[in-house]
């Protein structure tokens, strides 16, 4: 089972590698919004935001988020891990349930591009 920290630094991973991206993917991740992603197995919420083109998370905390966020993730740290390097692809993992993503209709349309 990935831990906090293991999921902290997939987050940032994610959010450099969202950073150095080029065309629809970058204009994709370009969004001004609330974050948060919620670790089921580990009863952990990492809240922040998308912003020009990068995470910020800004407060780890226990249980689920203090705020609902406009983008909303929740998974299991092993999956989020997993994701991030590239040996589970969203769209599957989304499809079989291992990962939840709640956003606007008009966020989800922009988000596609990334996922």
């Amino acid at each position: 089972m990935a831990t906090t920290e293991e999921c902290r630094a997939a987050l940032d991973k994610l959010s450099d590698n969202m950073a150095g991206a080029d065309g629809d993917v970058r204009t994709a991740a370009a969004l001004d919004r609330s974050l948060s992603c919620r670790i089921t197995d580990l009863d952990v919420t990492f809240s922040g935001r998308l912003k020009d083109g990068r995470i910020e998370v800004l407060d780890t905390r226990p249980g689920p988020p203090a705020e609902k966020a406009q983008i909303r993730l929740a998974m299991a740290g092993d999956d989020l891990v997993a994701m991030v390097d590239g040996e589970l692809n969203f769209a599957k993992a989304w499809a079989a349930g291992r990962v939840r993503l709640e956003a606007s209709f008009r966020d989800l349309l922009r988000l596609r591009t990334l996922l």
